[in-house]
């Protein structure tokens, strides 16, 4: 049963919203600008890190360049192996706030979610998780075939976990730094971090709120997900999950609850 924990702090002194970045030019700018005429206006104090995976455009100088004009923002690079959730876990590795938010550079994600995510936070949820799929979200341009691949994969996932959360894959999530703690070790070096991280927090036992959230399609640049390339990596987490989930006889499973919030691993819209 996933309640909410005592010794968590409700309160929220530092956000850190972590931003993987490759060959992101044309999008990096107003992803960034998004973020901070939304996180201003209601005094969230935030960090952003956007890690630059091996980018061969101008994503690089671009970052620099706004760095230099808004001390909340700075760039770290992944000089070592490249792929999506090995600069997610490099970016983690440089935050300082009390949760994190994992945010894509693509202008995809709608920075007022990240009001939402706080506000969540701030009632003692462990995590929040995005939703693209229920009463109240939006979605613009999905392509059909990856939205069909979607929307089957995640309801495998929730078939086999038994969950009511129906957007696991999407990358877009809000953890407390003690849960990301609590997660380790993360092992996904690509886009099935996305995959890992909410399935291994539901597994061992972290609460979590679900909250509609708006998605577009990219307005500049390519998408870095191959789904060819991709298939087996995720079905290799979620299988390994799911081990975990019965074979581990609770041995990560997190130990302190409080009362409350018994029904955590349903939708909280």
């Amino acid at each position: 049963m996933n309640r909410l924990s005592d010794t968590m702090s409700q309160n929220l002194n530092l956000l850190s919203v972590v931003i993987p970045a490759r060959d992101e030019a044309g999008c990096i700018t107003a992803t960034l600008e998004s973020i901070r005429q939304n996180l201003t206006p209601e005094a969230i104090p935030y960090e952003v890190i956007v890690v630059d995976d091996g980018s061969q455009d101008d994503t690089a100088a671009i970052v620099r360049e706004y760095a230099s004009r808004h001390d909340s923002v700075k760039i770290v690079f992944n000089h070592e192996r490249h792929g999506y959730g090995l600069a997610v876990r490099a970016g983690i590795e440089e935050s300082t706030g009390d949760a994190i938010v994992v945010m894509m550079a693509d202008g995809s994600d709608d920075a007022a979610d990240i009001v939402k995510y706080a506000a969540k936070l701030k009632e003692g949820f462990d995590c929040v998780f995005g939703s693209r799929f229920v009463k109240g979200s939006k979605v613009v341009d999905y392509p059909l075939p990856k939205l069909a691949l979607n929307r089957f994969a995640n309801l495998f996932i929730r078939l086999l976990f038994r969950i009511g959360y129906n957007d696991i894959t999407n990358a877009f999530k809000c953890y407390r730094k003690e849960v990301v703690r609590g997660l380790q070790p993360l092992i996904s070096p690509h886009f099935n971090l996305t995959v890992e991280m909410p399935l291994k927090a539901i597994v061992r036992g972290y609460s979590y709120a679900v909250v509609p959230i708006g998605w577009h399609n990219r307005k500049a640049g390519a998408s870095k997900l191959r789904i060819k390339e991709m298939g087996s990596r995720y079905l290799f987490i979620v299988l390994y999950l799911w081990l975990e989930k019965h074979l581990a006889r609770g041995d990560y499973h997190r130990e302190i609850y409080s009362a409350g919030a018994d029904a955590a691993q349903l939708p909280h819209v």
